[in-house]
């Protein structure tokens, strides 16, 4: 029983939003202990789909599976961080006063609350800023503090929609090493992308073009099977699109 587990089971999912197709039956496994990424143009179905892992919308058809339990569930809240596209925090608050309320929801109180505020902040690289309002943080530095906040109550499954948007180039080296460490932890971790080179990073990528999931492999496969050097022309090559 050496085989890794699938974390996440997406079974003939397909979305619509009236007669708008979002996504068209996506099946795709994702296993315990892996960084995967969702690559693909705005508008190719990334978002939504993560929203229905999250729990956050349901499929129209098919089914989502996390941890072999059908989503969504409240049970498996919990077990999973989830960092949204746009930042949902309070501004009229300070940062940690927003790890505060965030922490009370995931049942983190004391000792406990304040070890991970710091560790979470440190990982982020905003620990001079804890008690500064969140009015007066940058773009980047609310991405960060979202990224803090989905990472505080040490989640077994991370969900990120486009984490590093708006974030400096030497801050994102470093938030994607931490991604690298909670790996080692045996965290999984689900990132949706549409910059080329981090979908590099990623031990596995599943490409989306008009809510269809277009090739799933390692970023080396995909580059082999199209017979390309980078991810952005194995992606044109499996899109139709010519070079």
């Amino acid at each position: 029983m050496n085989e890794k587990q699938a974390c996440v089971s997406i079974r003939n999912v397909s979305k619509s939003f009236g007669k708008h197709v979002v996504l068209q039956d996506i099946s795709l496994e994702i296993n315990e202990g892996e960084i995967f990424g969702l690559l693909g143009p705005s508008g190719a179905g990334k978002t939504t789909l993560v929203k229905e892992l999250a729990g956050l919308d349901e499929p129209t058809k098919g089914e989502n599976y996390l941890f072999q339990e059908k989503m969504p569930s409240l049970q498996l809240i919990k077990r999973i961080g989830y960092m949204a596209q746009s930042d949902a925090l309070y501004e009229d608050l300070s940062a940690k006063e927003n790890l505060q309320f965030f922490s009370e929801l995931y049942g983190l109180k004391g000792q406990k609350q304040s070890q991970r505020i710091k560790e979470v902040m440190e990982l982020v690289k905003l620990s001079g800023d804890v008690t500064k309002l969140v009015s007066n943080y940058s773009g980047g530095m609310k991405r960060r503090l979202s990224l803090a906040i989905a990472l505080l109550h040490e989640p077994e499954l991370l969900i990120l929609d486009e984490p590093t948007v708006g974030i400096d180039p030497v801050l994102r080296k470093s938030i994607w090493k931490a991604f690298t460490d909670l790996k080692a932890q045996g965290k999984t971790l689900i990132v949706t992308t549409h910059v080329m080179d981090e979908a590099d990073k990623c031990d596995r990528l599943g490409l989306m073009r008009d809510g269809k999931l277009i090739a799933v492999g390692t970023p080396e496969e995909l580059k082999k099977q199209t017979n390309t050097a980078t991810i952005e022309e194995a992606f044109l090559v499996f899109g139709g699109v010519e070079r």
